[in-house]
């Protein structure tokens, strides 16, 4: 009878907890069905123009504000330029600019030559010359060689970049499309072979790269951890309470992100949000599998489920609270970036680590009690029961550690070592726009081509404002440049073909010289010019600006530079004050972000073999050892997190050496398969067509590996076991036996 009353007890007592689960669960579905469409939005909100990524006190971008001055189409032109290469004829030229003359009348369609719908799916005839200039005059005219013509189209930048009619996708993509459906049929029908590029060309294949975040990335991601989760569990069921909540975790953290960069409040890019999703997934999955291994242990020890995951949530809450804070300051710390759009990334990544953290620390522990031990079938953990853990393959790692720690960390420290003097190899001087594409895009083979009978800065010149009383001399040292073509000043209106030049435009004094380079705009030896150039103008004149796009790129670069020595040094010691507080212990924090930093750096090493000598890429961008950086040591600094506050745990328990074996044995698994599971989610950033992700991805992924498996197996272990009990120095924790 006794028995009877106690365990009916025990079921009202159960039915609280089961209660607030079903509450919480139906609250978290309500959140995700309002959140869930504003995610849906998220790239209607991206802003990828580079000139708005410099400060306000750069040149480039006074030389712009200066620029804007002497027409309000000064800045906002981007030209679409379309070449056309094989035999050219008198008459071919004059039905090429027939051709061009007439193009503007066309109206927009898709590349199968099919008109635009509207949301009625009527059909909707709208002339690409909307598009353009006002007034602008469009020509082609024949290569000096004989062998191309090029025809210039002047697309407006602000009127491109708003949304097609009845759609929420920017009108650039759809104009440079029906563009090259358009000169496609023209070149057919005149033996001529045809690319699209100039920057219009290039933006547009750049929108179409980001397009497929929503759907490619998003749904590679979520295929590949779903495949890694049944590995682990061994479950047809388990896997998807975590890669649900992951994903609950990321339509919140979009539909926030939304909203802010809506209003202004943040500012979002393509990279941001590819790096949003796959940082948000990864991390979130990570957090669900230490807490579901921590869960499924105590589950051995207590008899009611609802005990044990009170047990294992208070034993997770403080290393995810600990990691997930790592990972928000050091992306908080880009807002000091000079760059708006590494600011912007500092938020939005922040953003999702938060939400990832509220979601498994809250939804996630309420569908698992839910659900019951029967979720982990067929492998249920029953109260009683010996833990395999205790003696599989960890253990063993754990005890060879511990009997010869001086051989282990002397050898990884070696291979570590090894790799990272390869790191100076490392080329991150800077990508041109073309070498920025994995794949050969129309644009890239166009701009290719182009290079090969033009100038390379036809189309989109470098430009220079100058006072009209030292135009001559600036104009004479402009000339004297080797690696200038052409330099030619703004006219009074535009210049007519056979007939005498306009006057000089001047604008408060000043004039506009466009400045025609030997080299493509965004190459690297054009970007190389523009110190000189800029010291030539200073020697002429030192109110003089350089600016234009190619001037851009190289604040850009300065900029990258300025931000990598800025913010690493910050992001180190504000972690290290973490990892202090959170072990109690200088020398740990020390040792671990010491061992991190080394990792680091081999990364970058292993990054410069792969990148020169396997995928053959031109180089990278100069923010990417910052960006690899913020990701590797902050995400890296999780896993150490993780071992080391249940090593101290047991440690109490146990002492230092054996706390650190018990520590191993216990979380070996799951920190291995959390860095699989982060690993390949920025691995898939890989599937999309630009370089800069890629090697994100691949710099993450091999650093997340790199750190699971050498950095906390083997060398950090190895590590506490030679330095014993004083590795928690100054705590009272450095007393407590061995």
């Amino acid at each position: 009878m006794f028995s009877d009353a106690k365990s009916k007890t025990s079921k009202i007592k159960g039915r609280k907890p089961l209660w607030l689960a079903i509450v919480v669960v139906i609250a978290w579905m309500s959140i995700s069905s309002f959140t869930g469409p504003l995610f849906g939005k998220l790239s209607t909100v991206q802003e990828n123009n580079n000139s708005s990524f410099l400060p306000e006190d750069s040149v480039a971008t006074r030389a712009a504000n200066a620029i804007t001055k002497f027409s309000d189409s000064a800045n906002d032109q981007i030209p679409a330029l379309v070449l056309f290469t094989g035999e050219v004829t008198p008459e071919k030229i004059v039905s090429t600019q027939a051709f061009a003359q007439t193009l503007g009348s066309k109206p927009i369609v898709h590349s199968d030559g099919e008109l635009l719908k509207d949301t009625e799916g009527n059909d909707v005839s709208i002339p690409i010359s909307d598009y353009f200039i006002d007034g602008a005059p469009i020509s082609a005219f024949p290569s000096e060689d004989g062998e191309a013509i090029l025809a210039n189209f002047p697309i407006s930048v602000q009127i491109a970049t708003e949304f097609l009619p009845g759609s929420e996708e920017p009108a650039l993509p759809g104009i440079v499309e029906a563009i090259r459906y358009y000169a496609n049929e023209f070149a057919d029908s005149n033996s001529f072979v045809t690319h699209t590029t100039g920057f219009a060309g290039i933006l547009a294949d750049l929108f179409g790269a980001f397009g497929s975040i929503d759907s490619t990335l998003l749904t590679t991601t979520a295929t590949v951890v779903a495949i890694i989760l049944i590995v682990v569990y061994r479950s047809p069921i388990l896997w998807i309470l975590p890669l649900l909540s992951a994903g609950i975790a990321l339509t919140l953290a979009g539909g926030v992100v939304y909203l802010l960069a809506k209003n202004d409040v943040i500012t979002l890019d393509g990279q941001s949000q590819g790096i949003l999703s796959v940082l948000v997934l990864g991390a979130a999955t990570d957090y669900a599998l230490l807490l579901i291994a921590r869960y499924r242990e105590e589950l051995h020890l207590h008899e009611s489920r609802f005990d044990a995951m009170k047990v294992a949530w208070r034993g997770v809450v403080e290393p995810i609270l600990a990691s997930g804070t790592t990972v928000v300051i050091g992306l908080m710390v880009l807002l000091l970036s000079q760059l708006n759009n590494n600011r912007g990334l500092g938020p939005v990544g922040a953003i999702g680590i938060i939400c990832s953290m509220i979601t498994i620390l809250t939804l996630l522990p309420a569908l698992l009690v839910i659900f019951g031990r029967w979720i982990f079938w067929p492998k249920i953990a029953r109260f009683g029961e010996a833990d395999e853990k205790l003696t599989g393959a960890w253990a063993k790692v754990g005890i060879a550690t511990e009997r010869k720690p001086r051989r282990y960390w002397i050898g990884t420290t070696a291979l570590l070592i090894v790799l990272a003097g390869f790191s100076t190899t490392l080329n991150a001087t800077g990508l041109s726009t073309i070498d920025s594409f994995t794949k050969r895009t129309d644009s890239v083979v166009g701009q290719e081509e182009l290079l090969k009978h033009f100038p390379g800065g036809q189309g989109q010149p470098t430009q220079v404002v100058v006072k009209e009383s030292v135009a001559p001399g600036a104009l004479a040292k402009l000339k004297s440049n080797p690696g200038v073509d052409s330099v030619e000043a703004m006219f009074m209106g535009f210049a007519v073909p056979g007939q005498p030049l306009p006057p000089a435009k001047v604008v408060d004094g000043n004039m506009l010289l466009n400045v025609t380079l030997k080299y493509a705009p965004d190459s690297e030896e054009a970007i190389a010019m523009i110190p000189r150039l800029r010291a030539d103008m200073e020697s002429v004149d030192p109110a003089i600006l350089v600016g234009g796009s190619t001037s851009v790129s190289y604040d850009i670069n300065q900029a990258s530079k300025h931000d990598r020595n800025l913010i690493i040094p910050i992001v180190l010691f504000l972690i290290a004050i973490i990892l202090g507080l959170l072990l109690r212990s200088i020398y740990a924090a020390v040792l671990l972000l010491g061992t991190v930093v080394v990792s680091f750096f081999a990364t970058l090493g292993a990054c410069a073999i792969v990148f020169n000598h396997i995928f053959g890429f031109a180089g990278s961008d100069p923010a990417f050892p910052l960006f690899a950086f913020i990701f590797l040591v902050a995400l890296g600094i999780d896993y150490n997190i993780f071992l080391m506050t249940r090593v101290r745990e047991e440690s109490i328990k146990l002492g230092t050496r054996a706390g650190m074996t018990k520590a191993l044995t216990v979380t070996g698994g799951v920190i291995t398969s959390a860095g699989i599971v982060l690993a390949a989610t920025f691995a898939v950033l890989g599937v999309l067509p630009l370089v800069f992700l890629a090697q994100l991805g691949f710099a993450v992924a091999f650093g997340v590996l790199l750190d699971t498996m050498i950095v906390r197996s083997i060398l950090v272990p190895a590590l506490v076991h030679e330095i014993g009990p004083k590795v928690w120095w100054p705590s009272k924790l450095q007393h407590q036996g061995k």
